[in-house]
């Protein structure tokens, strides 16, 4: 997502409860043609649907609410799903507790989902920080300054209470926003099983 200008702040506030399956269908959009998510489902004919039930019954059924701070505007043209520090890591037993979902939603490409979700939590930085796992604009509403926008409050928090930001970027024209926000390239790391190249950023509160 590139930015051509910002918009007002003032579009932008916490989702409720019941936007978050219209969020849902937001993120479905964005992330269908990502290299992560081509990856974990090569087949096109049947990734849309992956892809739209990981983020309506498992993300934002399960694992988003009463845990992210998540953003988006009047219109829900995107959203910015935020972690808090100390809340990354999925416990065992909610893990647990997810793999019938996780079963029936990825099938065959079960043991590949797992393995690189442990393995990118495993590259969690030790330091307390905000975690922006998804950041989604529709399509028709990206290069308009909206996800920059979207990440704006927990960036200006950030600032305010001294706290760092990570991300990972899954392409060089996401990596290209980040940057321009303050996010410095850590490394690079790739995903095990010859997946797809993903850039780790971290920001540290500006003064």
């Amino acid at each position: 997502m590139t930015i051509t200008a910002d918009l007002p702040a003032t579009q932008v506030r916490q989702a409720t409860a019941e936007e978050l399956p219209a969020l849902a269908r937001v993120l479905t959009r964005a992330f269908a043609d990502d290299p992560v998510t081509a990856w974990l489902w090569p087949d096109e004919s049947s990734r849309v649907e992956r892809l739209a039930r990981f983020f309506s019954d498992i993300f934002m059924e399960r694992l988003a609410p009463g845990r992210d701070e998540i953003f988006t505007d009047d219109g829900l043209r995107g959203v910015a799903s935020w972690t808090p520090p100390g809340q990354g890591d999925i416990a065992p037993l909610e893990m647990l507790r997810l793999l019938p979902i996780l079963a029936s939603v990825c099938r065959s490409r079960l043991p590949r989902a797992l393995r690189t979700l442990a393995y990118m939590e495993a590259q969690f930085p030790e330091a307390p920080h905000w975690h922006l796992p998804f950041l989604g604009v529709s399509l028709e509403h990206q290069g308009h300054g909206l996800g920059s926008a979207l990440m704006r409050p927990i960036l200006e928090r950030c600032d305010r209470e001294r706290i760092p930001a990570y991300l990972e970027a899954s392409t060089p024209r996401n990596r290209a926003l980040y940057l321009r926000h303050g996010f410095v390239v850590l490394d690079e790391m790739r995903l095990p099983g010859g997946g797809p190249l993903l850039w780790r950023m971290w920001r540290e509160p500006v003064a």
